[in-house]
Protein backbone atom coordinates (compact mmCIF):
# COMPACT_ATOMS: atom_id res chain seq x y z
CA UNK A 1 0.00 0.00 0.00
CA UNK A 2 1.20 3.18 -0.60
CA UNK A 3 1.85 5.80 2.00
CA UNK A 4 -0.03 9.07 2.00
CA UNK A 5 2.60 11.96 0.93
CA UNK A 6 1.35 15.14 3.02
CA UNK A 7 3.86 18.14 1.89
CA UNK A 8 3.34 20.98 4.04
CA UNK A 9 4.27 25.03 2.69
CA UNK A 10 4.97 27.55 4.53
CA UNK A 11 5.17 30.68 2.82
CA UNK A 12 4.27 34.43 3.18
CA UNK A 13 4.55 36.91 0.03
CA UNK A 14 8.66 36.50 -0.51
CA UNK A 15 9.10 33.35 0.20
CA UNK A 16 8.28 29.41 -0.15
CA UNK A 17 9.15 26.33 1.55
CA UNK A 18 8.18 23.07 0.82
CA UNK A 19 8.37 20.02 3.46
CA UNK A 20 6.86 16.54 2.61
CA UNK A 21 5.96 14.18 5.72
CA UNK A 22 5.56 10.81 4.90
CA UNK A 23 3.54 9.89 8.28
CA UNK A 24 3.80 9.91 12.03
CA UNK A 25 7.22 10.26 13.68
CA UNK A 26 9.21 10.83 10.41
CA UNK A 27 9.74 14.33 10.49
CA UNK A 28 9.92 16.81 7.76
CA UNK A 29 12.44 16.76 5.07
CA UNK A 30 12.38 19.76 3.29
CA UNK A 31 12.28 19.46 -0.28
CA UNK A 32 15.29 22.12 -1.50
CA UNK A 33 14.32 22.13 -5.13
CA UNK A 34 11.42 23.22 -4.84
CA UNK A 35 12.10 26.08 -2.15
CA UNK A 36 11.31 29.41 -3.77
CA UNK A 37 12.45 32.96 -2.40
CA UNK A 38 12.43 36.26 -4.04
CA UNK A 39 14.43 39.50 -2.34
CA UNK A 40 12.49 41.07 -0.13
CA UNK A 41 11.98 44.93 -1.71
CA UNK A 42 10.14 48.04 -0.30
CA UNK A 43 8.17 50.25 -2.55
CA UNK A 44 10.42 52.55 -2.91
CA UNK A 45 13.54 49.86 -4.49
CA UNK A 46 10.76 48.88 -6.80
CA UNK A 47 9.44 52.21 -7.96
CA UNK A 48 12.91 53.94 -8.42
CA UNK A 49 11.37 56.81 -10.13
CA UNK A 50 9.50 59.58 -8.46
CA UNK A 51 5.92 59.62 -9.01
CA UNK A 52 4.42 62.05 -11.82
CA UNK A 53 3.04 65.37 -11.71
CA UNK A 54 -0.43 66.90 -12.70
CA UNK A 55 -1.05 70.53 -13.07
CA UNK A 56 -4.00 71.84 -10.59
CA UNK A 57 -7.57 71.52 -11.83
CA UNK A 58 -7.61 75.15 -10.44
CA UNK A 59 -5.34 76.76 -13.18
CA UNK A 60 -3.49 78.70 -10.37
CA UNK A 61 -0.54 77.05 -11.77
CA UNK A 62 0.60 74.62 -8.45
CA UNK A 63 1.15 71.17 -9.66
CA UNK A 64 0.82 68.13 -7.80
CA UNK A 65 2.30 64.58 -7.09
CA UNK A 66 -0.54 61.59 -8.62
CA UNK A 67 -0.20 58.61 -6.46
CA UNK A 68 0.38 54.81 -7.71
CA UNK A 69 -3.14 53.52 -8.29
CA UNK A 70 -1.37 50.07 -7.18
CA UNK A 71 0.58 49.01 -3.89
CA UNK A 72 3.99 47.19 -6.07
CA UNK A 73 4.68 45.35 -2.78
CA UNK A 74 1.55 44.05 -2.75
CA UNK A 75 1.69 43.24 -6.49
CA UNK A 76 5.07 41.67 -6.92
CA UNK A 77 3.81 39.56 -3.61
CA UNK A 78 0.33 38.50 -5.34
CA UNK A 79 2.50 37.29 -8.67
CA UNK A 80 4.83 35.35 -6.81
CA UNK A 81 1.55 33.57 -4.54
CA UNK A 82 0.33 32.80 -8.32
CA UNK A 83 3.57 30.89 -9.17
CA UNK A 84 3.29 28.96 -6.02
CA UNK A 85 0.03 27.86 -7.08
CA UNK A 86 1.08 27.24 -10.12
CA UNK A 87 3.66 24.69 -8.78
CA UNK A 88 1.40 23.19 -6.67
CA UNK A 89 -1.08 22.63 -9.46
CA UNK A 90 1.82 21.09 -11.43
CA UNK A 91 3.52 19.05 -8.68
CA UNK A 92 -0.51 17.69 -7.68
CA UNK A 93 -0.80 16.57 -11.88
CA UNK A 94 2.03 15.15 -11.48
CA UNK A 95 0.98 12.96 -8.01
CA UNK A 96 3.96 14.29 -6.27
CA UNK A 97 1.88 14.59 -2.77
CA UNK A 98 -2.24 13.25 -1.71
CA UNK A 99 -2.35 15.78 1.18
CA UNK A 100 -1.18 19.58 1.41
CA UNK A 101 -0.87 21.42 4.81
CA UNK A 102 -0.65 25.49 3.94
CA UNK A 103 0.64 28.00 6.57
CA UNK A 104 1.26 31.38 5.54
CA UNK A 105 0.23 34.67 7.44
CA UNK A 106 -3.60 35.81 6.94
CA UNK A 107 -3.06 38.01 3.80
CA UNK A 108 -0.82 35.71 2.37
CA UNK A 109 -3.47 32.89 2.95
CA UNK A 110 -6.28 35.54 1.66
CA UNK A 111 -4.12 36.27 -1.58
CA UNK A 112 -2.83 32.27 -2.42
CA UNK A 113 -6.87 30.83 -1.83
CA UNK A 114 -8.14 32.44 -5.02
CA UNK A 115 -5.18 30.96 -6.82
CA UNK A 116 -5.40 27.56 -5.97
CA UNK A 117 -7.41 25.48 -9.26
CA UNK A 118 -9.92 23.27 -7.42
CA UNK A 119 -8.04 20.43 -8.18
CA UNK A 120 -5.31 21.80 -5.20
CA UNK A 121 -7.91 23.07 -2.86
CA UNK A 122 -9.28 19.67 -2.55
CA UNK A 123 -6.01 17.97 -1.23
CA UNK A 124 -5.69 20.77 1.55
CA UNK A 125 -5.94 18.90 4.70
CA UNK A 126 -5.64 21.88 7.18
CA UNK A 127 -4.36 25.64 6.78
CA UNK A 128 -2.57 27.69 9.52
CA UNK A 129 -2.77 31.63 9.48
CA UNK A 130 0.62 31.77 10.87
CA UNK A 131 4.18 33.37 9.49
CA UNK A 132 6.25 30.44 10.06
CA UNK A 133 8.76 31.07 7.31
CA UNK A 134 12.12 32.29 9.95
CA UNK A 135 10.95 29.24 11.82
CA UNK A 136 13.52 26.98 12.26
CA UNK A 137 12.97 23.25 10.95
CA UNK A 138 13.58 21.57 13.99
CA UNK A 139 11.11 24.16 15.94
CA UNK A 140 8.53 23.52 13.10
CA UNK A 141 6.77 20.24 14.58
CA UNK A 142 6.04 22.73 17.29
CA UNK A 143 3.57 24.09 15.52
CA UNK A 144 2.01 21.45 13.53
CA UNK A 145 0.91 19.30 16.67
CA UNK A 146 -2.75 19.92 15.70
CA UNK A 147 -2.60 18.94 12.02
CA UNK A 148 0.26 16.51 11.52
CA UNK A 149 2.19 13.92 13.75
CA UNK A 150 5.77 14.92 13.13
Amino acid sequence: MKPTITWVVIADGDKARIFQHDGPGKGLQALQDLNQDQAHLRARDIMADRPGRVASSQGNGSRAAVDYKTDPVATRERQFLAHLADTLEEKRAAKAFDRLVIVAPPIALGELRPALTDAVRSTIEAELAKDLTKTPTDKLGGHLEGVLAV
